[in-house]
C-alpha cells in the first residue's frame, strides 16, 4: 500500500458478531477490521487469502461484492445507523488479487429518511481501483 498520512482510527465491534464479513466470532469467515476516516467514511486493509478465490490466483465475486457491501454497511455504523443493504451494484473493473495487500473503502454519499446511498471500491497497494460499487441501504430499528 502506498503510505498515508491519514488519521485512520479503529472501529469497535462486538466480540460475539458472527458476520461472515466483519465477525471476529466467525472462524470462516473475512473478520474485517475497519477503520475511521477523518472525512468519516471507512477503510479496511484486508490480504484475502486463497480460500475465497473463484480463479486461481483472484477472489470470487462474491467475496468482492461482499468487501464491498461490508464497506458500505460500516459506512453507515459509523453514523451510528443500523442499516441492511436494499440495493447492490457492482463494477468489476480488474481482477483482484488473492493474497495481496487491498484497501477497501465506503462511504454515505446521500440520506433522505430510512434511505442512505452509499459506494464503496477496492483498490490495489498503487491505488488502481479494482471494483467499485454503489448501494441503497435501508434503516432497520434495533
Amino acid at each position: 500500500m502506498k503510505h498515508t498520512n491519514e488519521n485512520l482510527q479503529p472501529m469497535a465491534h462486538s466480540a460475539s458478531n458472527r458476520c461472515f464479513g466483519c465477525g471476529p466470532a466467525n472462524a470462516t469467515g473475512l473478520r474485517l477490521e475497519f477503520l475511521l476516516a477523518e472525512d468519516g467514511g471507512v477503510v479496511t486493509l484486508p490480504t484475502v487469502g486463497s480460500s475465497f478465490e473463484g480463479h486461481p490466483g483472484y477472489l470470487h465475486g462474491g467475496i468482492i461484492a461482499t468487501l464491498l457491501d461490508e464497506a458500505m454497511s460500516k459506512s453507515a455504523r459509523a453514523r451510528g445507523l443500523t442499516t441492511m443493504t436494499r440495493k447492490l451494484e457492482v463494477e468489476y473493473l480488474r481482477p483482484v488479487p488473492s493474497g495481496a495487500p487491498l484497501r477497501v473503502e465506503g462511504r454515505v454519499v446521500g440520506s433522505e429518511g430510512r434511505k442512505h446511498w452509499m459506494e464503496a471500491a477496492i483498490r490495489d497497494a498503487e491505488g488502481t481501483v479494482l471494483a467499485a460499487a454503489k448501494g441503497v441501504f435501508v434503516e432497520v430499528k434495533k
